[in-house]
């Protein structure tokens, strides 16, 4: 599970945009989570992991309390979300989740990224069954034992938990994201790199020879998608 979760990782990371647009749609995140339920952290916890997501990923404070102020405001735009699913290059399985004000613009930007990579976009519901939505923590360290058992000592429900290279990675359901990290961050030495909630594919797909080429443009311009904010996919990647 850890290896094909690492490789949608390193893949996005190759087409990844530019800084500016990963603080928009940050920022767009963010507003519309203190929209809908509140300002404040320590009250609207989905806010909280979201900023201290931001802050990993170097957002600017002012970034952050910019949406989070106009989130306090009147009126406003209205935000919704949009799951998009299908079959990408090599028969690989895609999951987009979009942000947005205009349902018929998203859709329509999204399907021209699929027509484009001669993929196939499809029915709600047609891939994310062959996905697991988890909550997934990395850090150092190496005794995977111990992390295994001081989570179950607090009853969460553990999914997996693997020990590769001095890297451990534990997989909850995403209903478990604060309750194992709080027990993550209670433990001696341990400094998360990874704390997130995503799609995790039960099994990958190999794309290898041209297909990857288009795979890789086919994730550009997704990510060059105002609305889109994440990208899940199955593919592994065998050239």
């Amino acid at each position: 599970m850890g290896r094909a979760y690492q490789n949608k990782k390193d893949s996005m990371a190759k087409t990844a945009g530019a800084k500016t647009k990963v603080y928009s749609k940050y920022g767009k995140e963010i507003y519309v989570c203190a929209k809908n339920g509140g300002i404040d952290p320590d009250g609207n916890l989905s806010l909280r992991r979201l900023i201290e997501r931001a802050k990993k990923d170097q957002v600017p404070a002012h970034v952050i309390e910019r949406a989070i102020e106009k989130a306090q405001g009147s009126g406003g735009e209205d935000y919704s979300t949009a799951r998009y699913e299908g079959f990408g290059p090599g028969g690989c399985m895609i999951i987009v989740d979009c942000l947005t004000d205009n349902n018929n613009r998203t859709f329509s930007d999204v399907r021209v990224c699929f027509t484009k990579a001669n993929s196939k976009i499809g029915a709600q519901g047609s891939v994310a069954h062959l996905f697991d939505h988890l909550a997934i923590f990395a850090f150092d360290g190496d005794d995977d034992e111990a992390v295994l058992e001081a989570l179950l000592m607090e009853d969460i429900d553990v999914s997996d938990v693997e020990n590769e290279g001095g890297k451990i990675t534990v997989f909850t359901p995403h209903t478990e994201f604060f309750k194992a990290k709080t027990v993550l961050d209670s433990l001696d030495g341990v400094k998360l790199d990874v704390e997130e909630i995503a799609f995790v594919p039960q099994n990958t797909t190999p794309i290898s020879g041209d297909d990857v080429e288009v795979f890789e443009r086919f994730l550009a311009m997704l990510e060059d998608c105002d609305d889109v904010q994440e990208v899940y996919h199955n593919a592994e990647i065998t050239q």
